[in-house]
């Protein structure tokens, strides 16, 4: 793999991880686990979201999570929401950076995930857009299955470049391509992202992949060689969307791909003490 002068951006995302964990995680323990997160100096912790508590119960005291934190480094953190009134929960948070919003160019898994159709879904980032604006707030939009979905519905590329172009016209800056259900081959990966990135070059594009323990490197290298640098993952590679369907194949496991991106010197500004400390909390969390 080449080297480049650019650093890689890791989010860090607990909150994914968390989702779909069946034993309720006790706040105190979600409070203790990202305080440690943010002592490992990652760009971005996607740490909880404002979304119905019915629909997903592990996420129903992330106001308090949010109370409990310690924000002493540069580690700036992530919300999800699903919806305007989500979205204005979470401007009641100054701790809150950015807002992410799973737009799914799957019809299917987007009624089932925020219960709305995909044209109703455009709407709500206009208007959650318009808010962050005026909350002094970024929206990064997450194209969920954009590398393929197991519903059934239509896909190819043409349609996730479709809607990548529709997000980028409504002045969303960042834009995260994610593998909801681990289906991208590196091939595909690697195709959207040399198409997607030199074609919007003020918008940030990233990648937010699901792999196994044994997948993982090849899809990273895919990413890399398109110019991409901003990746998602969570220690010990749990999480998944459990409004999938599907049995959860992980997120990119953070113990696996930092000590590749140290190696190719693209990522050498974060506490690896403090690192391995997570990764014992994480065993004593996720049991």
């Amino acid at each position: 793999m080449a080297n480049t002068n650019s650093t890689i951006k890791w989010i860090e995302c607990p909150r994914d991880a968390m989702q779909g964990w069946k034993n309720f995680i006790p706040t105190q323990k979600k409070i203790a686990y990202i305080n440690a997160l943010l002592k490992v100096g990652f760009d971005t912790l996607d740490v909880g979201s404002f979304v119905s508590p019915k629909a997903i119960p592990q996420m129903a005291d992330t106001g308090e999570v949010l109370k409990g934190l310690l924000l002493q480094s540069k580690t700036k953190l992530l919300a999800i929401v699903a919806n305007f009134r989500g979205a204005q929960e979470a401007m009641a948070f100054d701790e809150i950076s950015y807002l992410g919003f799973p737009f799914s160019i799957s019809p299917t898994f987007q009624l089932r995930n925020t219960n709305s159709t995909i044209e109703e879904s455009l709407k709500r980032v206009a208007d959650i857009q318009n808010l962050c604006i005026k909350n002094q707030k970024k929206l990064v939009i997450y194209i969920s299955m954009g590398f393929g979905n197991i519903y059934g519905d239509a896909y190819d590329e043409a349609i996730a470049l479709h809607w990548v172009d529709k997000i980028s016209a409504m002045g969303i800056k960042t834009i995260s391509i994610a593998d909801t259900v681990g289906v991208a081959t590196p091939q595909l990966v690697n195709s959207i992202l040399k198409a997607v990135i030199p074609a919007y070059p003020a918008t940030e594009i990233g990648v937010h992949l699901h792999s196994t323990a044994v997948s993982w490197k090849d899809k990273v290298d895919a990413a890399l060689q398109t110019g991409c640098r901003r990746f998602d993952g969570a220690i010990k590679g749990i999480g998944g969307c459990p409004l999938a369907g599907n049995e959860l194949i992980g997120n990119m496991d953070t113990e696996l791909v930092l000590p590749y991106f140290k190696e190719l010197a693209l990522l050498n500004d974060l506490n690896e003490t403090a690192l391995q400390e997570c990764g014992k909390l994480a065993n004593e969390i996720f049991i």
